[in-house]
């Protein structure tokens, strides 16, 4: 079976919306605002957090984007693991993704990415995608949070979950702070979570 990660850079209050840049071609206020606290640690953290083979596991927005910049983007171990990457793309146009290699995921993107972590092969790798990152919550299909915690507030954006989603609980696997103050929080999914009621 495969393992599903999660992937995000990560404001203080949940936003993961552009924060290379850009790249959504929207005119959001703070695109690019992680970039200042890029560095070595953290782009040697990224790459780590990938593993030495995977496959992406994309929304169509996501794959759009990833689509017009890693193609052209200079050789590196994230660009170079990105392009070799087999792509599985939640789309209802699955005649326009050219940026291979590459597979839609059917009609039914439930069934089709439960059919994929039953199979043999590489870890997926979700980044962006905030829908598909509510999907696999809701039926159960995360192994794996990587979290690039920024020590920015933005106020404004898009979240790692939509108001809509359910409430789930995640186990700490280990935290590492870096010197430019990133906080890179893995965590193993833990199901549902359980309120406990307060005594009385």
């Amino acid at each position: 079976m495969r393992k599903i990660k999660i992937l995000a850079h990560i404001s203080l209050d949940g936003v993961v919306q552009a924060p290379g840049g850009r790249e959504d071609n929207s005119d959001f206020a703070h695109s690019g605002w992680s970039m200042r606290y890029s560095n070595k640690a953290t782009g040697e953290g990224i790459v780590a957090a990938h593993g030495s083979k995977y496959d992406l596991l994309l929304g169509r927005r996501t794959y759009d984007v990833f689509a017009n910049y890693w193609p052209k983007a200079p050789s590196g171990a994230i660009a170079d693991g990105f392009n070799a990457a087999k792509k599985y793309v939640a789309t209802h146009r699955p005649d326009s993704l050219d940026w291979g290699p590459v597979e839609d995921l059917g009609t039914d993107v439930v069934a089709g990415i439960r059919a994929l972590r039953a199979q043999d092969g590489p870890d997926l790798i979700v980044w962006g995608s905030v829908t598909v990152t509510s999907l696999l919550f809701a039926h159960g299909m995360v192994d794996e949070v990587v979290l690039f915690v920024y020590p920015v507030l933005l106020g404004s954006g898009k979240r790692f979950f939509t108001d809509s989603a359910e409430a789930w609980k995640l186990e700490l696997v280990n935290s590492t702070a870096g010197s430019s103050g990133v906080v890179t929080n893995i965590y193993k999914y833990a199901g549902a979570l359980q309120i406990e009621n307060a005594a009385r």
